[in-house]
């Protein structure tokens, strides 16, 4: 699981936010002139936007145009995840999840994913999903949990998720099914996840 977070992680690209001053850095950033991003994005950062936060805080974890920092990245990840960053509140899961720059915490990761995946972060869906699946991080293992939030992941285009979920169906009786189904249907972005099913808690 942890090579899958980290692959996650390398796979961020920034979406361009109609806000004034971080779209330059985000193209720069996204077109690998990193020496322009930072230039661009440092201010804003500093200032408090939590965009730019996280996009330094990438810059920091994967070495891009900066020496690879993952007490930096942590340090603007977090600032952005405490504003209500969904990307970065994912990114603070996985370092606590991995153990980089932080004590390995798995309570604090699912706390974190939790966070991400209520605002429909589709990896943190997924990964949360992982984390019900096998019992991690303090949380009881339950299918029916995990196959609610990868069938959500799933309709954000998370492939994985898909994946895992016709796995774990296989493992479920059609009453489960039916519950996980029934929760998906119900759940809306920015409200509380269930933390247990009726049916797949064991």
């Amino acid at each position: 699981m942890k090579k899958l977070i980290i692959t996650l992680l390398m796979l961020c690209v920034i979406q361009l936010p109609a806000r004034a001053g971080f779209v330059e850095g985000a193209s720069a950033y996204n077109n690998k002139n990193y020496a322009l991003a930072y230039k661009e994005i440092l201010p804003l950062a500093k200032a408090g936007n939590a965009d730019a936060q996280h996009l330094l805080g990438l810059m920091y974890y994967m070495g891009r145009g900066l020496p690879q920092d993952y007490k930096q990245a942590m340090f603007w990840h977090r600032k952005a995840a405490d504003q209500g960053k969904a990307d970065a509140q994912y990114v603070v899961g996985a370092m606590y999840y991995t153990g980089n720059a932080v004590l390995q915490d798995h309570k604090q990761a699912v706390g974190w994913f939790r966070k991400a995946a209520e605002q429909n972060h589709a990896e943190a869906q997924q990964v949360l999903g992982l984390m019900y699946r096998y019992h991690m991080g303090g949380v009881q293992q339950d299918n029916v949990i995990a196959y609610m939030l990868w069938n959500l992941a799933a309709a954000n285009g998370n492939a994985n998720a898909a994946d895992q979920r016709a796995a774990v169906v296989r493992k479920m009786t059609p009453e489960q099914v039916e519950e996980g189904q029934a929760l998906s249907a119900k759940w809306k972005p920015g409200t509380p996840l269930p933390r247990q099913s009726k049916t797949g808690a064991g």
